[in-house]
């Protein structure tokens, strides 16, 4: 059981979203949400607040009537309700549930607590609201995407729920649950934030994350493939260089590789007297997908972690507007629902899952092209050659993958389009930057699936699970298990690849 208190950390996310760890609220923190909502009630008497008695946006000018206060949230909720395209996955909805639920509990917002009671009820019975993916521009938050949230928490709109898209009404009344009655501003603290974006761009961290380690491992085991040498991964080599992913790929690796009957030593076979020879049979140096990954890996990494740190201090703020501060009694007025910082990060983790990819694919071509690895058959083909085709097939598939997602590594962060009659001159896109983010991790895992299940087949060609570490053969066995051996003939490979994909998704560690 998560407890929640307005400080969440990455793990708490995986635990709700990959385990589906339950949620509760101590009463402290339901006790600092009501003191915010009496608070601002209080407050707002013979007071303008933005979005309590005046319109939205450039309505703001428009003083609202006391007597249409609670109109005036249903009709915001109701008129945002406007997103198109596909739904956004259910895992990224419930991410963004989190987020905006940690948000609101800060107390800073001054909604009421039967907001916060029903999205936690929603989270633990896996009620998850119908979201579109298309409609936010990432500016006054992610006011369409969650519009749709707050749609549903009024007892409207759609939700997934038991495998299917149900009415939300009709799974209330199924689960007996009551629909939010809005008190004072709810409508508007419900959707001026920035928690679609952060909840899907913390998801792509975690899975960013399960890329990386396996990156690491196949990347180690390619070098054993090879019988590299080790000293482009020493400890004396990558501690010349003052960069802290570097350094710690490069442990990771050599620990990874510590007891490989493979990995040779360069003073072994290189470092003797050698003045008779022309031209050397091996190769001197490996091409640089197998001999620079600690200097590839490394930025991805430093990346990934700081991606990490900027969307957890996000999840952890107030980014609603405008802010209620009950110590000082006041209400501030402000941008804090603006997605520059969330948008910026999943730019830069896309450029690197994309590079990632691009790895992948390079190591992929090493091995299917006997011309460059000198050791096995054309695309590990191991029938008949000409008559039977190995994984020629799936080549074209990473190729094609990877190359969509180095076009969808293009910037979203400075696509800013003014909207909302010039109010929102400058935006953010966070979210849509997040969506592509997610759709260029969701290629990593096909391309990195096709790369481990042919770095599988290498080692069974070359007979070479007794020679490998046990941490490569501990992974040899798990894939093998997954994949059946490839030696009939030829065979359907898609159902195989999608298999492995769905493994390294969502296996947890």
């Amino acid at each position: 059981m998560l407890e929640l208190q307005g400080e969440l950390n990455i793990a708490d996310f995986e635990e709700v979203i990959f385990r589906k760890t339950s949620i509760s609220l101590r009463e402290k923190t339901l006790n600092k949400i009501q003191s915010s909502f009496d608070f601002l009630k209080e407050f707002s008497e013979n007071k303008i607040i933005y979005g309590v008695n005046t319109g939205f946006g450039p309505m703001a000018q428009y003083k609202v009537k006391d007597q249409e206060r609670i109109e005036l949230q249903y009709n915001l909720i109701r008129s945002h309700s406007s997103g198109m395209g596909n739904p956004i996955d259910p895992q990224f909805v419930r991410a963004a549930m989190l987020a905006r639920l940690n948000t609101l509990s800060l107390g800073k917002s001054g909604v009421h607590p039967s907001v916060i009671e029903l999205m936690l009820a929603l989270l633990n019975r896996n009620i998850v609201p119908l979201i579109p993916e298309h409609g936010g521009v990432g500016a006054s938050g992610d006011l369409v995407q969650l519009a749709h949230l707050a749609l549903v928490l009024i007892g409207e709109g759609e939700v997934f729920y038991d495998g299917k898209l149900q009415k939300t009404e009709t799974v209330f009344k199924q689960e007996n649950l009551q629909s939010v009655a809005v008190k004072l501003r709810e409508g508007l603290a419900l959707m001026n934030g920035t928690s679609v974006m952060t909840g899907v761009g913390l998801v792509n961290v975690l899975h960013a994350k399960r890329i990386m380690s396996w990156m690491i491992k196949a990347s180690a085991a390619i070098n054993e493939i090879v019988k590299a040498y080790d000293d482009h991964l020493s400890e004396a080599l990558n501690q010349s260089k003052k960069h802290a992913g570097q350094q710690e790929i490069a442990e990771k690796m050599r620990a990874h590789l510590s007891d490989s009957q493979l990995i040779r030593k360069r003073e072994h076979h290189l470092y003797r007297e050698a003045a008779d020879v022309v031209k050397f049979e091996e190769k001197i140096q490996e091409y640089y997908s197998l001999r620079c990954v600690p200097q590839i890996l490394g930025p991805v990494l430093d990346t990934i972690d700081n991606a990490e740190k900027v969307l957890i201090n996000e999840v952890n703020s107030a980014n609603d507007n405008p802010i209620v501060d009950v110590e000082k009694k006041n209400v501030y007025h402000g941008g804090n629902f603006h997605g520059d910082y969330v948008s910026l990060e999943m730019d830069k983790l896309k450029i690197v899952v994309a590079k990632m990819t691009m790895l992948a694919e390079r190591q992929l071509n090493y091995l299917f092209n006997d011309k460059l690895n000198d050791i096995l058959p054309p695309f590990i083909n191991r029938g008949k050659l000409g008559l039977n085709y190995g994984m020629q097939g799936v080549q074209f598939t990473a190729t094609s993958t990877t190359a969509e997602s180095q076009m969808l590594s293009n910037p979203m962060y400075v696509h800013s389009i003014p909207t909302n009659n010039d109010n929102q001159d400058i935006v953010s896109m966070g979210t849509n930057s997040a969506l592509i983010a997610s759709k260029v991790v969701e290629n990593s895992f096909q391309v990195l699936s096709i790369e481990l299940i042919a770095i599988v087949e290498a080692i069974e060609y070359l007979q070479l699970q007794e020679k490998v570490s046990s941490a490569t053969k501990k992974m040899y066995d798990k894939i093998r298990s997954l994949v059946p051996a490839n030696n009939k003939g030829d065979g359907v490979w898609y159902s195989k690849v999608e298999k492995m994909k769905d493994f390294l998704k969502n296996t947890i560690e």
